[in-house]
């Protein structure tokens, strides 16, 4: 004895496939909704998803580099700074040693003295010139990484010092070595030696204006480099959400006209239905 099987009309089962379709078709869309993303995996598309995760990758480490080169930056203010106000100070320094050029004996001592306190502030003031552990006025090495690992793409930076304690400057060296204690000798001030001070002094001054102009470069290189990998970075992230982000106003349409097809849809498959039901009334 056969049994009997209910089938659906052709008509119904159509309009059950389009409303399945359909409701598979709101997911997608929900979810695009949901994240703002038009590619969430790599099963959404393969080629996209990995170029797009490509870009990030390389986004995060610029923007690792990029930290890098602005604490670079601050060291080299850092060291500026201090070269400005070492300037300050050999100026005063020079200042002392030009009056105790007409100055009687007692008054060039304490010139001196007083030129002594000056040079100890500077040499003070380059170890305080440096910035989270180094310093350039002091023999410190910095490299700035501008890429990944494997670029190369560096700029190297080397301090002013022979020692990690000492501001190694042509002219000041020398009179670090005697304080002004060569000014006065007994009753006589020695112009000579003061001369020779405020000559040294002077080849300090311009030592240090080379110095600056090295410190000003490199900072220049930095910022450009910086600034570069700043835009590199928004291109990346911009080239990555295209590959892979959603248009919010398409996806709002596609919602409203998958909710104006599963209305229809619905409404089908009930005409559909009411169709088969018509037999019953025959008996």
């Amino acid at each position: 004895m056969a049994l009997n099987t209910i089938s659906l009309t052709p008509g119904m089962r159509a309009n059950l496939f389009s409303l399945q379709q359909t409701s598979k078709d709101f997911e997608i869309v929900q979810k695009r909704l949901a994240s703002g993303l038009r590619i969430n995996s790599a099963l959404d598309d393969p080629i996209n998803f990995f170029t797009a995760q490509e870009h990030r990758l390389r986004a995060s480490d610029l923007a690792a580099r990029k930290d890098g080169m602005s604490e670079a930056i601050q060291t080299i203010k850092a060291a500026n700074v201090g070269v400005e106000n070492i300037n300050n100070l050999i100026a005063q320094a020079k200042s002392l040693a030009q009056s105790a050029l007409s100055a009687t004996s007692t008054d060039a001592g304490i010139f001196a003295s007083q030129y002594s306190s000056v040079l100890t502030q500077i040499n003070q003031m380059a170890a305080d010139s440096g910035y989270k552990g180094v310093n350039l006025l002091q023999a410190a090495e910095l490299t700035v990484q501008f890429a990944s690992e494997a670029d190369k793409s560096t700029l190297g930076l080397t301090g002013f010092g022979d020692t990690s304690t000492t501001f190694n400057i042509s002219g000041l060296t020398t009179e670090m070595g005697t304080m002004g204690s060569n000014w006065v000798t007994g009753t006589t001030v020695n112009t000579a030696n003061i001369q020779a001070g405020v000559n040294n002094l002077e080849t300090a001054r311009g030592e240090l204006i080379v110095r600056s102009k090295t410190l000003s470069s490199s900072l220049s290189i930095i910022t450009a480099r910086e600034e570069f990998t700043a835009q590199m970075i928004n291109t990346l992230g911009d080239g990555a959400s295209k590959l892979t982000e959603a248009d919010m106003n398409e996806e709002g349409a596609n919602m409203l006209m998958l909710q104006t097809r599963q209305a229809l849809g619905t409404t089908s498959l009930s005409l559909a239905s009411q169709a088969a039901q018509g037999v019953l009334r025959l008996f």
